[in-house]
């Protein structure tokens, strides 16, 4: 049986960690399911603003409530344990972190850049814990040192996000395929880094696995490289409960390995995405005409992007695949069908105990 974890005074039974995916993908229909079966369900803030657009307000008024819209229906689902993604890249970081904390969501995700500042929003009597993601062992030890000096606050866990993700990715182009930035090689190292503080401070601070983590064969081997537990993503997209449209968990169903690749985005980052006719006229040099009235990512240069990625990530969470893409894990290919939250853990579980026996 696979141990449970413990993020600070939260019990979770089932070691998993549903990856935040935005525009839209996992929000309080996927993060509840997943949290009603004891894994850490994760609400995606990336684009709330355009899901929750409202006349006479803009997309950073519309995200803070798009935000607590979803953490109230997720609440509705579940008494288990939510969590929020926000990326540090977002323009609105500061108000999805205030909105979150003041919300008391369970766990802020916070990753794409440094949370170098994330205590500092904390309010007396704040409940939520605080977990950086990170893509190195320099990056946790960064972000402990920084956290203790500047706040007497270490990390409640840190998610090691490894190159194998979906999505926006913390790897230079040469790093993504050599052996030395794998998560095996990672875990063991960010592992080494978080012992030292738990030494010296006397907490518990645990490890998780991220990146490419598909079945329970998976999250055996890493737990046993060091793990406390794992961050999955593209496993929860083929399930009923997930928030996409029927369009894009089709887009997984039918991708094969040769299809999932690495894109470079108009935020400066590399990233991972299934190829498809919108991605193919990218690459041929297309610029499909923009305005933006968003400015969500802060690292965006809007005179130079080939395309909008907000409303590319949209229009694929629509299921309008030939003005956007998906984001993907490497992994993504091995999905067969659509099934239910609570078969797929069901399936998760069988995995484990069948590497484990």
């Amino acid at each position: 049986m696979i141990n449970s974890l413990r993020i600070g005074n939260l019990e979770i039974r089932v070691p998993i960690i549903q990856g935040g995916m935005g525009v839209g993908i996992s929000l309080s229909g996927l993060a509840s399911a997943v949290a009603n079966q004891g894994g850490v369900g994760v609400i995606a803030s990336a684009g709330l603003g355009m899901l929750y657009r409202q006349a006479g307000s803009d997309f950073l008024e519309n995200s803070i409530r798009g935000l607590k819209e979803e953490l109230r229906k997720a609440r509705e689902k579940t008494k288990g344990i939510i969590g929020i993604n926000i990326m540090v890249a977002m323009s609105n970081f500061a108000d999805m972190v205030k909105t979150a904390i003041s919300e008391k969501a369970d766990i802020i995700f916070c990753g794409a850049g440094l949370p170098l500042n994330l205590p500092s929003f904390l309010t007396k009597g704040s409940v939520t814990k605080l977990v950086p993601i990170v893509s190195s062992a320099r990056a946790a030890k960064l972000i402990c040192e920084k956290w203790k000096h500047d706040f007497d606050y270490l990390p409640d866990a840190i998610v090691v996000e490894g190159p194998k993700a979906g999505g926006h990715l913390g790897f230079k182009l040469n790093q993504i395929y050599d052996d030395n930035y794998s998560l095996e090689h990672l875990i063991p190292e960010v592992v080494a880094v978080v012992k030292d503080f738990e030494n010296i401070y006397n907490v518990k601070i645990p490890v998780i696995a991220a990146g490419g983590v598909y079945t329970g064969q998976n999250i055996s081997d890493f737990i046993d490289l060091g793990a406390s537990g794992v961050q999955m993503g593209s496993r929860f997209v083929t399930t009923t409960e997930c928030d996409a449209s029927d369009e894009f968990k089709q887009t997984y169903l039918n991708a094969k390995k040769c299809d999932i690749e690495i894109i470079q985005s108009p935020v400066g980052m590399p990233g991972r995405a299934i190829r498809n006719g919108f991605l193919d006229k990218v690459k041929l040099g297309d610029k499909i005409p923009i305005k933006c009235p968003f400015k969500c990512i802060k690292t965006c240069d809007i005179s130079s992007s080939p395309y909008c990625i907000i409303n590319a990530l949209y229009n694929a969470f629509k299921g309008k695949f030939k003005n956007g893409y998906a984001f993907a894990g490497t992994n993504a290919y091995l999905a067969e069908k659509i099934i239910s939250v609570k078969q797929t853990f069901d399936e998760i579980m069988k995995e484990y105990s069948l590497r484990k026996a």
